[in-house]
């Protein structure tokens, strides 16, 4: 009969914390910037120059076909040998950015691509510039209609980074590792991982579906 003791988990409850915490702080960090990341090739993809468009594609299909995995090896292991070296944690949000980024730029290109014509021929005939028209007519409705897509995206990413913890990493997936190491139960480390994994991701959703109602397109 198998035997479970959480208490040997939970008594490292500081390091569990710790991780929850760095965990927390990459996930912000490059939601912000991956965001940010994706508006810009959502706009060079549907009304950038051709050329951009086609590079910002390009990147959009490396990644999207690629392991998140390989992209954080390649990031870590790989940039040094350009002499480009970075901490565990940097390399961790650079991928993560660079992932969600492609992402969300489909995403993005997507919302941007069903605002009718209507509205944006209405825009230039008050005289505003094509940027004005982009960020004050086209984004927010844009953002509102696939807003829930890139929450999900978000929430995904937030739980690829526990194999960032391949790279040393100290997010939760890495002390849950370490805790596991220690006192031999795999099974209720793991367990306790996937909860507060489960915590982290419904709180994310409702702060975000919050955050973009309330800051990004409003209602």
């Amino acid at each position: 009969m198998v035997s479970l003791d959480f208490q040997a988990v939970l008594v490292d409850w500081p390091l569990l914390l710790r991780g929850v915490a760095a965990t927390i702080a990459l996930t912000a960090v490059s939601a912000v910037v991956g965001l940010l990341v994706g508006v810009l090739c959502g706009w060079a993809r549907a009304w950038g120059p051709r050329a951009l468009g086609l590079a910002v594609a390009a990147y959009v299909e490396l990644v999207r076909n690629t392991p998140f995995i390989v992209q954080l090896f390649f990031i870590f292991f790989g940039l040094p040998s350009l002499g480009v070296r970075l901490s565990p944690e940097a390399a961790s949000v650079l991928a993560m950015v660079v992932n969600l980024g492609a992402y969300a730029a489909e995403i993005v290109r997507a919302g941007i691509e069903a605002t009718p014509r209507g509205q944006i021929e209405a825009g230039l005939s008050l005289a505003l510039s094509r940027a004005q028209v982009f960020i004050r007519i086209v984004l927010p409705p844009a953002l509102a209609r696939v807003w829930p897509a890139m929450v999900s995206q978000i929430i995904i990413v937030m739980l690829g980074s526990a194999v960032c913890g391949q790279i040393a990493a100290q997010e939760l997936s890495y002390f849950a590792n370490l805790i596991q190491s220690r006192n031999f139960r795999a099974f209720e480390a793991y367990i306790v991982a996937a909860l507060l994994y489960l915590v982290l991701a419904i709180s994310l959703r409702q702060l975000l579906r919050w955050v973009g109602a309330r800051y990004i397109f409003g209602r």
